[in-house]
């Protein structure tokens, strides 16, 4: 351990590998909103937030959850659930007038088709404008559900048009 009148302590979030400050500052600079999705052990979770002096404003939020609203009787956490989660939260973004978003990755390591991608793709289908690169989103066959037992493409699709009507 570090001890000496020179030694400085590290910010508490950045100890514990919670936020990686050189990032945040970057995205913070562009004084644009942020698209922030996240996966958990049971949903996938999205939201549009703004900076505030205070802290962080979160304008739109969706969560896997919701889709179970709408209709949506399989999985909440893969991959054609984080993209219906992205189509909710750019129909909800565009409806509370966010026109433009960055996409906030967090700690994440980009990796290629990851769930991730898909919530960041469904938004971008839903009519918010994010710059990103296509070949970093899951296939068309994933996104709709095919890789699954049940063979959901049908369900994706009825949700998809309930989600943007």
């Amino acid at each position: 351990m570090s001890i000496g009148p020179r030694y400085t302590v590290r910010f508490r979030r950045r100890r514990e590998g919670k936020t990686n400050y050189h990032s945040r500052l970057n995205l913070l600079k562009s004084r644009t909103p942020r698209l922030v999705a996240r996966k958990t052990n049971k949903y996938i979770i999205a939201q549009i937030v703004t900076f505030d002096f205070i802290g962080d404003k979160t304008v739109v939020y969706a969560n896997s959850f919701e889709l179970k609203k709408h209709g949506w009787n399989l999985g909440l956490k893969n991959t054609a659930a984080a993209y219906l989660v992205g189509l909710l939260l750019g129909k909800k973004a565009v409806d509370a007038g966010v026109e433009k978003a960055i996409f906030d990755l967090g700690l994440h390591r980009p990796s290629k088709g990851a769930k991730i991608f898909a919530t960041l793709k469904g938004a971008a289908d839903a009519g918010l404008n994010i710059v990103f690169e296509d070949k970093l989103c899951p296939s068309k066959d994933r996104l709709s559900g095919k890789h699954l037992k049940s063979d959901a493409s049908a369900d994706v699709e009825k949700i998809k048009g309930v989600i943007l009507n």
